[in-house]
């Protein structure tokens, strides 16, 4: 059973290595190119026949010329870009595999400046070409496999399946997926800060922004960094700043 429990950990090891942009970072993605731009076309026709679009003609070219201008920067020639925004207050943007980014008039509300739009577009765009979403589906399905194999290997007994359940579901949400999920935050704050960069957009504004961000969300209750998918806002604040620096050091080229 161990050997049979370590071959399948380097056979999934193996398939599924990839690099993050920018970063370097070696991922774990078992979901191929094809089958993640697949599924962002499918949810994307979703979005459009459902939710509630902006009619406000200015308020979308505003935003589709930002993206058309980060998306010119980000070297990637096989995703069909489309920008568009929907009318909710909902203070959030998106950017779903192959290049569909949305944005909630919510969020455009509190931005002062088209360089705040492009830390947002940066960062959602920064998510899709990092392939965040199909790194997690892949950590899912790796940490659903671990989870059966454990089981097999201390031979846990039926009754009590259903704790061993509970405690592996939570031991891997805190220990696996919590964490990847605030360490792709910080990824998309970096990679979208060089977007911006590249694009000729004023970085300092990323900062502005997620200051703005977080004096908005002021009073809303909010779990301990721990339990969240997200960073804290001072602590990405600190972690942007820190790049910002690191990356206006390097030779202007």
């Amino acid at each position: 059973m161990r050997q049979f429990f370590l071959l399948c950990m380097v056979l999934l090891v193996c398939v599924g290595c990839a690099k993050a942009p920018l970063t370097g970072r070696t991922q774990f993605i078992m979901v191929s190119p094809q089958q993640e731009m697949q599924l962002g076309l499918s949810e994307s026709s979703k979005i459009l026949h459902n939710a509630k679009l902006s009619t406000d003609r200015r308020l979308n070219e505003r935003v589709r010329r930002i993206g058309q201008r980060i998306a010119k920067v980000t070297g990637q020639q096989n995703y069909q870009w489309e920008f568009h925004v929907i009318d909710d207050d909902t203070m959030n943007a998106f950017c779903l595999p192959g290049g569909k980014v949305f944005f909630y008039t919510g969020i455009l509300k509190i931005m002062q400046n088209d360089d705040q739009i492009a830390t947002v577009m940066g960062h959602e765009i920064a998510h899709a070409l990092a392939r965040h979403g199909a790194e997690r589906m892949s950590m899912q399905q790796a940490s659903n496999f671990g989870a059966q194999v454990l089981a097999m290997a201390l031979k846990i007994p039926a009754k009590y399946q259903g704790l061993y359940a509970q405690a592996y579901g939570l031991t891997s949400q805190l220990g696996l997926m919590l964490p990847f999920s605030r360490q792709h935050e910080y990824e998309a704050d970096q990679i979208g800060v060089y977007l911006m960069y590249k694009a000729g957009y004023n970085v300092y504004e990323a900062v502005n922004f997620w200051k703005r961000m977080k004096q908005a969300s002021a009073g809303s209750k909010r779990p301990p960094e721990f339990l969240s998918t997200h960073p804290s806002s001072d602590a990405r604040i600190r972690a942007i700043e820190a790049f910002i620096n690191v990356l206006e050091s390097q030779p202007k080229q």
